[in-house]
């Protein structure tokens, strides 16, 4: 039976990690992320939950002792941000490489330099190319159930990838919610004990953390490539089983809110989604026709699926927390790749800017006018919504 609690993001985060029963735990901490390891740190101290826990010295030592612990068959859990998840960048090819199914939550943190603890998403979109499963959560509910569901995918044989959960910094982490949390009995009948071949064994030896020459180094990749690819329908498969034991289900890869009839689509990734919902709904009751497109997961990326929602609007917009300096937002670059026709890119929230009612409907606003001026070329460039006095000169200095 579920138990209702009031907490904030990184709380619901340690709930659903002490349900999911990892065996070791790796922490170091770091902003915004702190509070979910220091919450599973007092869980271990009240018994409440029985893990080997690890505070280790860094973010590198960190994932380099979630990969150690995944390497014998344990269930394994760690945490960063922004700066640590960058730190911890050489150890996320190792561990998806070796195929270890670490589960590990990110709190979505701008990049320094200018130094900056609030949230945006340039940390986890900088390293999409690391091979883990990319999962991005709208509030906490959602963060604690993905912790679960995580590890169903994770661990899965046709699948066998670390799973990187992204909560917004700040907005999510710090945020308290009411929250639903299953019964213990519960999601130990929805995630059985890991058992898994990809170990460490005295009875059945075996080859691990070998070098590939060339001759075979692509066909690992390969199947990496697959895997992930595959992951997709074990995702859904996953989520489908989640909302039947809890009645709690989140669309798989996306998920349309009243996107069906909407001449008008944006597209989200994280927090941003529940103010993009009321907007949608205030100009629903307007008269116009404009639509929601959550995107869950970059990767997977669910090219099918958005190609889908989108094959009627006339004009699709893409609203990140994230630019690839020098070009356009990855999000954005994603989509464009997908969906045909006009989309356009909106860049918002960086460094912890707060993306308001007011700039969503500026970006719908900018779709509309999309098709009223077709001399204009669709997708040409990045619209940064609500910016402020901009620098011409590095040197410069910015006078409030």
């Amino acid at each position: 039976m579920n138990e209702r609690v009031f907490v904030s993001g990184n709380e619901a985060v340690a709930l659903g990690v002490r349900l999911a029963r990892p065996q070791v735990i790796s922490a170091y901490p770091i902003t915004p992320q702190t509070v979910a390891v220091e919450r599973l740190s007092e869980m271990v101290e009240d018994g409440s939950l029985k893990t080997e826990y690890l505070h280790v010295e860094s973010e590198h030592s960190a994932i380099s002792a979630a990969i150690g612990a995944s390497a014998v068959g344990a269930r394994t859990f760690t945490a960063t941000s922004s700066q640590g998840l960058l730190y911890m960048a050489e150890g996320l090819f190792y561990a998806s490489g070796g195929r270890f199914p670490i589960v590990m939550m990110n709190a979505n943190r701008a990049l320094a330099l200018p130094w900056n603890i609030y949230g945006d998403q340039q940390d986890s979109l900088a390293l999409l190319n690391s091979g883990w499963i990319q999962i991005y959560v709208e509030d906490a509910q959602e963060a604690l159930d993905m912790m679960i569901q995580a590890y169903a995918v994770a661990e899965d044989p046709r699948v066998l990838t670390p799973v990187m959960v992204n909560l917004d910094g700040f907005v999510l982490t710090h945020t308290y919610e009411p929250v639903l949390v299953p019964a213990q009995e519960d999601v130990d009948a929805f995630l059985p004990p890991y058992q898994t071949t990809n170990r460490m064994s005295f009875e059945a030896p075996t080859n691990m953390g070998f070098t590939a020459p060339p001759a075979f180094y692509t066909e690992f990749k390969i199947q990496q490539h697959r895997a992930i690819l595959g992951s997709a329908e074990v995702i859904r498969e996953v989520d489908q089983r989640f909302g039947e034991a809890f009645g709690r289900s989140y669309g798989g890869l996306v998920e349309a809110y009243r996107a069906e009839d909407a001449d008008f689509l944006l597209v989200t990734l994280g927090s941003v989604t529940g103010t993009a919902r009321l907007v949608v709904d205030r100009l629903r009751e307007a008269g116009r026709r404009v639509g929601l497109v959550k995107l869950r997961t970059m990767r997977p990326f669910p090219r099918e699926e958005l190609a889908t929602l989108c094959t009627k609007a006339l004009a699709v917009g893409v609203l990140e927390k994230n630019i690839s300096l020098g070009h356009e937002g990855n999000v954005f670059t994603h989509v464009k790749s997908a969906v045909p026709g006009n989309v356009l890119g909106f860049v918002a929230g960086l460094g912890g800017r707060d993306v308001s009612k007011d700039d969503i409907t500026e970006a719908f606003n900018h779709l509309e006018t999309s098709i009223q001026s077709p001399a204009v070329p669709a997708s040409s460039n990045v619209i940064f919504l609500n910016p402020g006095v901009i620098l011409d000169e590095p040197e410069q200095t910015l006078v409030p």
